[in-house]
């Protein structure tokens, strides 16, 4: 295995970036850093993905100005209207970290499908490609969660690329669907066990064993979510670690 040496996913709940008063603009947090350290390169090759919003390029453009004073080298890969680059897996395995944005998760995967991108990401993450991403670009690499991809009453979804095999939360804190729809899907057996993160938060893990939280959100946490054996569901409280940039 190349680069780091291991297959690291960190799944952000929220708060991969922040608004600049610099810049006026916006600016990568320090669980970014935290990814990007992962991959043990001096420059690491990032790669930057907004499928999730189709391609859209004015926030691609937001997410090239976040990293302006990062020592790394970005790029992007694009599906509308076409590829933007000529081999796409060749592409992908040539980077250091990808980096998934938020949007429709349900778009984003059928999107993957149907460009072989699917296994294009774990044969990168067997390769020790870190992949990172917030909110739908955190939820991808696990079986589902749940998403506003149908509408603003949040749904069930379990399409996701299964790289870990656990069930998601995002915007854990923030969006109050979110834990009760969570918590009844995995009583349900709809969705399996799995990890939730808050605002700020992100999961790390290494295959597929989760490691540890890290936060830049003093009051963030983590949450583990399983199945009691009965009618309902178990949730632990995770102290994640505080980062600071």
């Amino acid at each position: 295995m190349s680069r780091s040496g291991q297959s690291h996913i960190l799944a952000i709940g929220g708060g991969s970036f922040r608004p600049s008063e610099r810049y006026g603009f916006i600016e990568a947090s320090a669980l970014l850093r935290y990814a990007l350290d992962l991959t043990g390169q001096d420059r690491p090759r990032l790669g930057l993905l907004a499928t999730a919003t189709g391609d859209d390029s004015e926030w691609l453009l937001k997410m090239y100005g976040a990293f302006r004073d990062w020592d790394v080298e970005v790029s992007h890969l694009t599906v509308f209207p076409m590829p933007n680059v000529d081999d796409p897996r060749e592409w992908v395995l040539s980077q250091d970290m990808i980096y998934v944005s938020g949007g429709s998760v349900a778009n984003l995967a059928a999107l993957w499908r149907l460009h072989g991108l699917d296994e294009v990401f774990e044969e990168a993450w067997r390769a020790g490609v870190v992949l990172a991403g917030q909110s739908a670009g955190a939820l991808c690499w696990h079986v589902g969660g749940n998403t506003d991809s149908f509408g603003p009453r949040l749904q069930p979804w379990s399409e996701g690329l299964a790289l870990l095999p656990y069930s998601c939360g995002v915007h854990y804190d923030s969006d109050p669907q979110r834990r009760e729809l969570l918590h009844a899907s995995v009583a349900s057996g709809e969705l399996p066990g799995g990890y939730a993160a808050d605002e700020g938060v992100a999961l790390h893990y290494v295959g597929t064993e989760f490691i540890q939280a890290v936060t830049v959100n003093p009051g963030g946490y983590a949450y583990k979510v399983e199945h009691d054996g009965a009618d309902g569901v178990k949730e632990f409280r995770i102290e994640p670690r505080l980062l600071t940039l």
